[in-house]
């Protein structure tokens, strides 16, 4: 996945931003900050456009396109949540992918198809505008890092970061 990898997106800061949702924000934040080449995670609701306008918790990921790709960010994404469900709290935790810029897209649609076969169910990743974030206050933010002994993180977050790293 390095090189010349079509899913690289870079602005012109050689910096790319995607949202992702699936989880609740906490589990999502520790996840991507443990990713090489990710330089900010910014938790709290996300909405995309209608049917998708309602918050639902996630992330903001700023990465450097240099150290990282789309399709690393997706593999570790689709395998630390449910992405192969569509349980009841799908407004909550809405399983997406949200792009900044309309040119990302095809290469999030290109990533989801070859992660596919990594699953064993049809992958329920949404590929949604992004159009807001509500980031939550301060003292929610870092949650993980803050407290990893803290039973939410033992029970919730440590088991997705340990899936993170067989990755």
């Amino acid at each position: 996945m390095r090189g010349n990898s079509p899913h690289r997106e870079a602005e012109p800061s050689g910096r790319a931003v995607l949202g992702f949702g699936g989880g609740c924000h906490w589990c999502t934040e520790a996840v991507f900050q443990q990713l090489t080449g990710v330089l900010a995670v910014e938790q709290g609701h996300i909405w995309s456009q209608p049917p998708h306008h309602r918050p639902s918790e996630a992330v903001r990921v700023t990465f450097d396109p240099s150290r990282t790709d789309v399709l690393t960010l997706l593999r570790a994404h689709c395998h630390t949540h449910a992405s192969t469900s569509d349980h009841a709290l799908r407004t909550r935790y809405r399983s997406a992918v949200y792009y900044a810029r309309a040119g990302q897209k095809p290469s999030l649609d290109k990533a989801l198809s070859l992660l596919q076969p990594e699953f064993p169910l049809p992958l329920r990743v949404l590929v949604l505008p992004l159009t807001g974030l509500r980031r939550l206050p301060e003292r929610y933010r870092n949650y993980y890092r803050r407290g990893p002994d803290r039973p939410f993180c033992r029970r919730y977050i440590q088991p997705k970061l340990a899936r993170l790293e067989q990755l």
